[in-house]
Order: structure tokens, then C-alpha cells, then sequence
């Protein structure tokens, strides 16, 4: 006889009201023909505005926006981009995507973000970007990173998927770097269901993404005169309208994430060996995803745990595995003696775990999930 479960907790969901859907409705009424671009120009003004940018391009997906940024670079065959070993694969895929080759480096353990001296050792002649990524909505130290990369001119693209709402020294994420990046996929902050956003102050960078993005057509094209072969990279007019209304309630829903992560805090920060996201250096995170990290003390591993909390109807995710260790790396030259070269990622990957942290998660959601991860760690605590 199965087990009835008490609770059905999702790792993740959106927080959607009559605002969306009504600017939703109307766009798909009314956003066609002399219309259709009504809603993107203000998406993609307020965007720039709220993140303090001068520019913003709204996309499908945020991969889009990272393989724009490095195709506007002319980044290709023969060039390396760095990437931090802890990320979603999506900030490294479009580096293959043309033609460049993805060198790994290590996280700081404080940060879990890109570390400044693994980046600087990963610099070579061939080194063309950095991708500097906000991971579970923390930020690394971008001014150790700015202090790399500024003397040898090395453009730095900040993803900044996970990491809406999040600051450093009174910027916001995604205003740092040549160009930010966005995603609005139904698990994130703000969303659009799918969509993503590029954001820079550079005119130039601007200007070759939004030809690129449309079938290699110039900004204002009415003649059809494709100069390239490019993309086909635009978000839709009701993405466009649900991405606004999140826009507009941006500041409560940061808020609601930054109350959930203060929550679990509150559970859970008796626990010793346990730790959940740090907070980004001189700044605030965005409290994406609330992740917690273990130590040794504890026998098990991110697989097993989550196997546990799944049984008490706790839905979770695993910590990122190191990009290194996928298959879809296996055949990269940095991923030869990643693990030796990158402990740091190796030694957290195994025992990370994404905790619930939808917006429709209740304080009583909260208790039930650190209930359940502190019985279950007591179980595993090594015994001396």
C-alpha cells in the first residue's frame, strides 16, 4: 500500500494576477500591424530603466541573448570564453554554438560565483569574453572580476538569468559588464512563461544585435535587404505585455522572494553544517532559488536527499553538477583536469540541493520543508 502524501510542494512557480492577464488580453486583441510593437517598446524602456542600462532588447530565451552578445563580438573558431564550472549549461552552450571553445573555472566557496583568481589563471592569448554568471540569484565579486578583465580588455557578458532584483555596490544585477542578460522562463523571478533580455550602454553592441536578431535585417528595415545570415531572435507582443506587468510589480514580488529565503534562514540556520545562499558582497541577492549546501558531517549526497524529501511530497532540484563533468563536456580540452583545477565545484556539487521557492509558497510550506530537511540530516549525521 503506497504512502499518501501530505503535501504537494513545487521547487518553483510564478506569481501571476489580473494585472498580466489583463495587459495579456489586450495585447492579444489589439497588438497587430501599425500596433504589434506597442508593448515590446515599453517592456524593453522600463527594463533598461529598472536595471540602469541605456538599452534593453527583448528575446525568446536568455541562451538567445548570451549566443547575440557573442555573435555581435565576432566571437568564433580559435577564440575562448570562460565560464564558471557551476551554471545551468545554457551560459556555456551558445560559446559552442559559434564555434568558440567554453574554458572552465572555479566558483569562490563564498560566493558560489565565478572566482577572480580561477578566472585569471584561465586567461590565455585566445581569451576573447568572460561570462560572469549570478548563480541561484547571488552575485560574484565583480569588482575583483573588473579588476581581471578591464586592463587586458576583455569584454565581460553578466547572466544574470537567476539574479533579478539582486545588487552590488548599489547597481543592479545584470549593469555590470559590457552587457547583462536576462530570462523570464516560468521558474524565474519575473516571467514571461519563455523570453529572455539583453541589456547594454553600448551603442555599437546594440545596434549588431538587434540586426542580428532579425534575420540580419538593419534596425528599421522595410525593404527586406538581409545583409547576413542571422537569427530569428524576437519575443512575442503578449510575452512582451506579461513581461511589463511583471515589470510593473517587480519590487513586491523581489520582496516575496527575499521574505522566503528569510524564512528558511529562520528554520534553518541553527543547523549546524548547513548553509543556505550568500549573500553577494557589498549587496543584496535576488533569492532566486534558496539553496542549501552541506558538509561532510552529513552521509549523504543531493540524489539521496532529494529522494527522501520527494517521498514527503518536497519537490527539489539538484545543485548544478560542474559543467566539466556533463557528457555534452566531455570532449572540450578544459575539461581535462577540471576537477583538479577547480575543487571548489567539485567538492560543493554533490552535496547542493534547490529547496521549494515558488511565490505561492505559504510561511506553513516553509516549516513543513525545514521540518522534513532537519529530521532527515539528523538521520545522516555522521556519528563520531
Amino acid at each position: 500500500m503506497h504512502q499518501t502524501l501530505t503535501r504537494n510542494i513545487p521547487v518553483s512557480g510564478p506569481w501571476i494576477t489580473d494585472h498580466e492577464v489583463g495587459y495579456v488580453t489586450d495585447a492579444a486583441r489589439n497588438a497587430w500591424q501599425e500596433h504589434a510593437g506597442v508593448y515590446h517598446d515599453r517592456f524593453e524602456a522600463r527594463f533598461a530603466a529598472w536595471v540602469g542600462r541605456r538599452h534593453a532588447i527583448a528575446l525568446p530565451s536568455c541562451t538567445s541573448a548570451i549566443h547575440l552578445a557573442l555573435a555581435a563580438l565576432d566571437i568564433g573558431p580559435g577564440d575562448e570564453v570562460i565560464v564558471p564550472e557551476i551554471t545551468w549549461i545554457a551560459s556555456a552552450a551558445p560559446i559552442v554554438y559559434v564555434g568558440a571553445t567554453p574554458v572552465f573555472a572555479d566558483i569562490d566557496p563564498a560566493t558560489w560565483c565565478l572566482c577572480p583568481e580561477s578566472l585569471q589563471r584561465a586567461i590565455t592569448p585566445n581569451t576573447r569574453a568572460v561570462i560572469a554568471v549570478d548563480v541561484y540569484g547571488g552575485l560574484p565579486d565583480m569588482a575583483a572580476i573588473e579588476a581581471v578583465t578591464e586592463p587586458r580588455g576583455i569584454p565581460v557578458i553578466e547572466d544574470a538569468a537567476e539574479a533579478i532584483g539582486a545588487e552590488q555596490r548599489g547597481r543592479r544585477a545584470g549593469s555590470f559588464g559590457l552587457a547583462g542578460v536576462f530570462s523570464f522562463h516560468g521558474s524565474k523571478t519575473l516571467t514571461t512563461g519563455e523570453g529572455g533580455m539583453l541589456v547594454t550602454d553600448d551603442e555599437t553592441l546594440r545596434n549588431r544585435c538587434l540586426m542580428l536578431r532579425d534575420h540580419g535585417r538593419a534596425p528599421g528595415d522595410t525593404l527586406f535587404v538581409n545583409t547576413v545570415f542571422a537569427y530569428k531572435y524576437r519575443m512575442s507582443a503578449m510575452q512582451a505585455a506579461m513581461g511589463l506587468a511583471q515589470l510593473e510589480r517587480a519590487d513586491e514580488i523581489v520582496d516575496r522572494k527575499r521574505a522566503i529565503l528569510e524564512w528558511y534562514e529562520e528554520d534553518l540556520g541553527a543547523v549546524d553544517g548547513l548553509r543556505l545562499n550568500p549573500h553577494p558582497p557589498d549587496g543584496r541577492g535576488g533569492a532566486w532559488m534558496v539553496t542549501a549546501t552541506w558538509d561532510e558531517r552529513f552521509e549523504i549526497d543531493k540524489h539521496g536527499l532529494a529522494a527522501q524529501l520527494s517521498k514527503a511530497g518536497i519537490d527539489t532540484r539538484p545543485f548544478f553538477h560542474p559543467l566539466s563533468s556533463l557528457p555534452a563536456c566531455a570532449d572540450l580540452p578544459s575539461a581535462r583536469g577540471a576537477r583538479e583545477r577547480n575543487p571548489v565545484a567539485y567538492q560543493l556539487a554533490p552535496r547542493g540541493i534547490n529547496l521549494p521557492s515558488g511565490l505561492q509558497l505559504t510561511r506553513d510550506d516553509v516549516r513543513y520543508v525545514a521540518e522534513k530537511l532537519r529530521r532527515i540530516l539528523r538521520v545522516h549525521r555522521h556519528r563520531e
